[in-house]
């Protein structure tokens, strides 16, 4: 940052022209500070990790909480670091997290049960059940699914439900007390209607006859679900009592205005700039999706694909991946223990550099990875069982070890992108964020490759969605309630020509193709292994 961009920052954090977002993601809460233009001013982050508590994956509420914030905390030290002032007001704020899963809550406000996150796989009966009724894919992770497997297996705490959301939408209660929630985020809990403004009234109407046939009659899921809101609409205001949750300390002043709640992968389209139809992004962290805007309706469902939407309400072809990087992590972990052990120690980022800085020169034809960290409902596996399989003669590399690893990473989606491309769906440039860029070159240059389409990096690709929170509340007050197309417009003008372009090399394409196939060709193993290792 130049003398001058940094006195220009310190004044926009002096005068309060400044946009503050947080992202719940599934291991980090991480707050960003920008500029009204989206010029990044200060960031900070905690770690956290969920817990399989009684066969499900959650997070607790209170870790919530505190975690949002310490992330806050945290931020306000490093802007009082780098620019001398401890901000007590924001031009806006907006929160974004994990979508789908399932929080209930009673009439008083409180939880009803666990957080169930949107890596459990248990709701199998009643997402079929749904699809079949909806016409359309209902994933596993879905609100809907969930509350509607909770009245299959009659769970007592059904008949006291009075509201549902997601963790984005739980937070933003806490600020302003709004029970609201983006298109984006929404679309994870019920079908959007064609406008991308409102549930789908059929799908709302076939929910309660299902959960009636299965003996919750006088249920109507519209009554507990948040009011849908477009970007750039208001979201309500930053509260007394929502302030004093946000800053123990009361420095914070209420009032600040919210933009509605988003998920991830809407903010992931916004980091990218990739939110109008035609255009698409991936996003790599410890699940990995694609997000393609759609022009045309596909012509059929597909149990790969969800329909969901962008934080304007256009629908989207989503590709979603429960495993991502989280094997590769903990490779990295373990490499970065090897190293203290023998005297070494050396930061995180150091061992990522060289672990993937060998990835592209490396032969992983010799063996075979699966990454499955969680199940995959795509593929038909319900828990996962990480895999390394290795042909006895074939060398045991770094960078082969490291290109395993990336190649596992994105077989998945390249499944579903599969699907995609024969729905006639097929987008030549594809826009990444997500933690695994912030090492340059190698998973860039194999996602390329492993998608046979052009991969751009936009500067800003390594902090992902809390820096797309923030733009998204920014936008808020820079334009409210703007017509549909301007947030695109607006976020193109910001991206400028700031990203590093990558073109699949087309001997990796065919390198990435036969170690696809000999993944898909032995994912029997993968199968089987939750069986046999328990």
């Amino acid at each position: 940052m130049t003398a001058s961009s940094h006195a220009s920052g310190t004044a926009a954090i002096q005068e309060g022209r400044t946009s503050l977002g947080i992202e719940l993601g599934s291991t980090r809460i991480k707050a960003v500070l920008v500029a009204l233009d989206g010029t990044p001013l200060a960031t900070a982050s905690i770690g956290w990790e969920s817990e399989l508590r009684d066969g499900r994956w959650t997070y607790a509420l209170d870790d919530v909480d505190a975690g949002v914030r310490e992330a806050y905390s945290r931020l306000l030290d490093e802007v009082e670091r780098e620019h001398g002032i401890r901000p007590t007001t924001f031009g806006a704020l907006g929160v974004s997290a994990m979508m789908h899963g399932y929080l209930a809550f009673d009439a008083d406000g409180e939880l009803l049960v666990p957080f169930r996150t949107w890596r459990n796989s248990s709701t199998g009966p009643a997402a079929a059940a749904l699809s079949a009724a909806f016409g359309s894919n209902v994933p596993l992770r879905w609100s809907a699914a969930h509350l509607l497997q909770a009245v299959i297996d009659r769970e007592p705490h059904v008949p006291d439900v009075r509201s549902l959301t997601t963790l984005a939408g739980y937070v933003h209660r806490r600020l302003t007390g709004r029970h609201v929630l983006g298109a984006g985020d929404a679309s994870g809990m019920m079908p959007l209607d064609a406008s991308g403004t409102a549930f789908d009234p059929a799908a709302l109407a076939a929910f309660d006859e299902l959960a009636a046939q299965h003996g919750a009659s006088g249920m109507a899921i519209a009554d507990l679900l948040p009011e849908v809101l477009l970007a750039g609409a208001d979201a309500g205001s930053l509260t007394e009592q929502g302030a004093a949750y946000l800053d123990p300390t009361g420095a914070l002043e209420p009032g600040v205005p919210l933009c509605p709640p988003e998920g991830d992968a809407g903010t992931g389209m916004v980091a990218t700039a990739a939110v109008a139809p035609g255009t698409g992004n991936v996003s790599v962290g410890t699940s990995v999706f694609a997000m393609l805007v759609l022009a045309e309706p596909l012509s059929q469902p597909h149990e790969e694909i969800d329909i969901v939407a962008t934080p304007s309400g256009d629908p989207v072809a989503m590709v979603h991946c429960n495993n991502g990087a989280g094997e590769l992590d903990a490779w990295a972990g373990l490499l970065g223990s090897f190293a203290a052990a023998i005297g070494h120690p050396v930061a995180p980022d150091a061992v990522f550099e060289a672990l993937l800085g060998s990835a592209i020169e490396g032969d992983a034809q010799g063996m075979v990875l699966y990454n499955y960290l969680a199940g995959e409902h795509s593929m038909g596996v319900e828990e996962g069982r990480p895999l390394l399989v290795r042909l006895p003669g074939s060398p045991l590399t770094l960078g082969g070890f490291a290109k395993a690893h990336l190649l596992s990473t994105f077989a998945t989606l390249r499944r579903g992108m599969r699907v995609l491309a024969d729905e006639g769906v097929r987008v030549d440039e594809i826009v990444a964020h997500g933690g695994v860029f912030r090492t340059a070159g190698a998973a860039q240059t194999l996602l390329a490759a492993s998608l046979d389409a052009r991969v751009l990096l936009r500067s800003g690709a390594s902090e992902g969605g809390a820096w797309g929170m923030a733009l998204l509340s920014a936008f808020r007050v820079v334009h409210p309630d703007a017509p549909r197309g301007a947030l695109a417009e607006w976020l193109v003008e910001l991206a400028g020509d700031s990203a590093a372009t990558v073109q699949p090399d087309a001997a990796l394409v065919d390198e990435c193709a036969a170690y696809f196939a000999r993944w898909e060709a032995a994912f029997e193993l993968e199968r089987r292994a939750a069986a046999l290792v328990r």
